[in-house]
């Protein structure tokens, strides 16, 4: 694809675009597991971990009551003798202690934002979730500088979710930027690349060794890359913007 407008802004998504958000709570949940079974909780680590992410499809990550919910579904011989609010807590605790240690954006982002910031572009940031869960998520992985303050869109927030063209078009209403004159990178065929396709954006799928992208969506994304490192020549070739990493 050859662009014939000038590039104005790029928007990201932030889980499994910015960091691996599946290798991070694969790790968190056994952690928040094993600190249960520290604790005194008389369960098996795989069998906990099996009606855990059942439980999280069932109700969606984003439910606060996960580990309140195992105690309810597993027998209560393994939680016999102990306040249930101290095994949620060790679980809660566990998980955040992963946080500190685990939670690092992808190798190649800091040096491409850095380098983006070198040109008169708008970065900045369209995601799902939790106004609060995804804004933190940017402070942990300490990205935040990197964007406008005003080009964080998340859905929780807007009141509209992907893969609904409005959230994508509020953002470009919001910074005054025209649809045709942004790029917007993200892992999902159809909340990403779909949802940017219907906004007018130039849509960039990043399908990333390790990470699982979900069934294709109704239209093909403008470029497929395997890791952001990969922008550096499509910003050269088609936008004549040259980023140096």
């Amino acid at each position: 694809m050859t662009a014939t407008h000038a590039l104005e802004a790029i928007f990201f998504d932030i889980d499994d675009t910015l960091f691996s958000t599946t290798a991070f709570a694969e790790k968190a949940r056994r952690n928040a597991i094993d600190a249960m079974i520290r604790a005194g909780f008389r369960a098996d680590r795989r069998v906990a971990l099996r009606e855990l992410k059942e439980i999280i499809s069932e109700f969606s990550s984003n439910h606060g009551q996960h580990f309140d919910k195992l105690l309810q579904r597993l027998p209560a011989r393994m939680s016999a003798g102990i306040n249930p609010v101290i095994l949620v807590a060790s679980a809660v605790m566990g998980y955040h202690r992963t946080k500190y240690s685990d939670l690092k954006p992808f190798p190649e982002i800091e040096a491409l934002l850095i380098a983006l910031g070198a040109h008169p572009l708008t970065l900045g940031v369209i995601t799902d979730g939790r106004a609060v869960k995804q804004a933190a998520k940017l402070l942990w992985l300490d990205l935040y500088q990197y964007f406008h303050p005003e080009a964080i869109f998340i859905s929780d927030q807007i009141g509209i979710s992907k893969p609904n063209k409005k959230l994508f078009a509020k953002a470009c209403s919001k910074t005054g930027i025209k649809p045709a004159r942004t790029i917007y990178i993200g892992n999902d065929p159809i909340q990403d690349v779909d949802a940017a396709n219907a906004a007018g954006m130039t849509s960039v799928l990043v399908r990333r060794k390790g990470i699982q992208v979900r069934p294709e969506g109704a239209t093909k994304p403008d470029y497929e890359i395997n890791d952001l490192t990969e922008l550096a020549p499509i910003l050269k070739d088609d936008f004549a913007i040259d980023v140096v990493l």
